[in-house]
């Protein structure tokens, strides 16, 4: 017996619903961020007071933070603020001046952005006879020193809240932190953190460390020894403990204490290792990478293909070019200039 088309329709609709429940239901996350929660984001955020947990650099290349990882890396960034300059460094008090939300991604501008904008009344201008004059006056010289964070996701910004964000945006910002101090210990490697909340300064540290654990010093002397130009920075007086910071360039290469009971503690080996005022932590180094160059005993640079020899006669002249002399004076003595063989008497 063959069942009838209304029977088999029946059946297949039902089949088709049974397979549309069992689908996985979508998740809040997985929409777009409506026009509301936009507008509450960037009222909740916008204008917010943060502490930095990372360097800055200015322009318009700034830093994206993308499922919990911030790019560029630390040496890029360190590359970028010789060439830039620094917007904020590790602990400073900034502010999100703007927030915008397009494609994929939330752009925080941090202390004004990298581009220069004009304030509504600089775009107004009076004229008379002799010409046009801004309101505002000339604005061409305000260059801009901020920077930006762009916080990325993957397919679109979902729905969040400004609460959620800020958890999003730690790695970064801190929001939390009443002062700049904290927000700046909070960025070290643990054994600095912890030697600047006792207020001890170690033998590595840089310069912004010793004043975030000790504090400016009361004293300075400035000095040279054979390891160059230093200064040394005094805390206390007699006959309280004394110690003595020496530092040369942005490091700390020795510590001295002077307790009360007379006994002297001396510490000259390296106990951290630590990159310049004003940059990141992270992937660190005291001493800088020498610049690349050619190795050592490697052929002068030239501008012959592999392969090619020199010419016997110099293209400009037609005369094969004088042996070089021998270098016959004593060391530290100039060699002497020989006269050219092509030049004309004056």
């Amino acid at each position: 017996m063959r069942p009838k088309p209304i029977a088999v329709a029946i059946l297949l609709v039902a089949s088709a619903m049974l397979r549309a429940d069992s689908k996985p239901k979508a998740q809040e996350g997985d929409r777009p961020i409506s026009t509301a929660t936009r507008m509450n984001l960037i009222r909740g955020l916008n204008a917010e007071f943060v502490f930095v947990r990372s360097a800055f650099p200015m322009g318009t290349k700034g830093l994206v933070l993308r499922n919990g990882q911030l790019s560029p890396s630390a040496d890029q960034v360190r590359a970028m603020v010789a060439q830039y300059g620094l917007a904020a460094k590790p602990g400073d008090r900034a502010q999100i001046t703007n927030v915008e939300i397009k494609d994929r991604q939330v752009i925080f501008e941090l202390n004004g952005g990298p581009k220069k904008k004009k304030k509504w009344y600089q775009h107004i201008e009076v004229g008379g006879m002799g010409g046009m004059t801004p309101v505002g006056g000339d604005s061409s010289a305000a260059n801009p020193h901020g920077s930006y964070l762009a916080l990325q996701f993957d397919r679109f910004v979902p729905e969040v809240s400004p609460d959620e964000v800020k958890k999003l945006l730690a790695p970064v910002f801190d929001f939390t932190a009443l002062s700049a101090a904290q927000a700046y210990i909070d960025t070290m490697p643990p054994k600095v953190r912890d030697a600047m909340k006792k207020h001890e300064v170690l033998v590595g540290m840089n310069r912004d460390m010793v004043i975030y654990s000790k504090g400016k010093p009361p004293q300075k002397v400035r000095e040279r020894d054979s390891q160059g130009d230093y200064e040394e920075w005094i805390y206390g007086t007699p006959p309280q403990q004394v110690e003595f910071v020496r530092i040369y360039g942005d490091e700390v290469k020795r510590v001295e204490i002077m307790k009360v009971d007379g006994e002297k503690v001396v510490r000259t080996d390296p106990e951290v290792t630590v990159a310049p005022s004003g940059l990141s932590q992270t992937a660190s180094s005291s001493t800088a990478a020498p610049p690349p160059g050619p190795a050592p005993g490697s052929p002068a640079p030239t501008l012959r293909r592999p392969g090619e020899a020199a010419p016997a006669n110099d293209p400009a002249t037609g005369v094969a070019p004088p042996p070089l002399p021998a270098d016959t004076n004593p060391p530290g003595q100039p060699t002497p200039q020989t006269k050219d063989p092509t030049s004309v008497p004056q």
